[in-house]
């Protein structure tokens, strides 16, 4: 990742991260610092809502699944108590009806796991009239494809027979691709 000092932030600079996985969060929030933003972080709804209510930041970038709840409570309450906050949704599991109720509820843009520093910025600084540009390293067709598994899994309670009849594909066929690692 390439550091760009010459980005204009405004004169506030806060920033709110809330993740639950902790490397990521740190690592994002130190690449996030290096680009002039002051960054706090949150590993849970709770910690999330919490800073949001006592610091209100300019900008906040949430992940849409965490532990202990949804990303977008935190989200709303963003929205509620700074209405000029620029939010941007990130996710391992991306699905288009997850994408517009982040949108309804105030987020400026949503971006697939495993989004670089780079992507995020440009996100969060992209004007409502300008579309920022498309990321540097899009996820591949197969990480999509087993993304879109992984979800269908999780949602099936990991259940290997009933998320291999949703996705209309044989069981053992689903269990070799359970099997191995996730693409790159």
């Amino acid at each position: 990742m390439t550091e760009d000092t010459s980005l204009d932030l405004g004169p506030d600079t806060s920033l709110l991260l809330v993740d639950d996985d902790g490397p990521f969060v740190t690592r994002l929030a130190r690449a996030m610092e290096k680009r002039g933003f002051k960054a706090e972080t949150a590993e849970s709804v709770e910690a999330g809502r919490a800073a949001a209510l006592a610091r209100p930041p300019a900008y906040a970038v949430v992940d849409l699944r965490l532990g202990d709840g949804n990303g977008l409570d935190v989200v709303e309450l963003l929205r509620e108590r700074r209405p000029d906050c620029r939010v941007v949704v990130l996710t391992g599991y991306g699905a288009i009806a997850t994408a517009v109720a982040a949108v309804k509820i105030g987020a400026i843009d949503y971006l697939s796991k495993p989004a670089d520093a780079n992507d995020i910025v440009n996100a969060l600084l992209a004007r409502e009239e300008s579309l920022p540009p498309p990321p540097e390293n899009p996820m591949s067709a197969d990480r999509v494809r087993w993304e879109h598994i992984q979800r269908v899994y999780e949602l099936c309670d990991r259940n290997i027979s009933e998320t291999a009849r949703r996705l209309n594909m044989h069981r053992r066929t689903l269990q070799r691709i359970l099997a191995k690692r996730s693409p790159k």
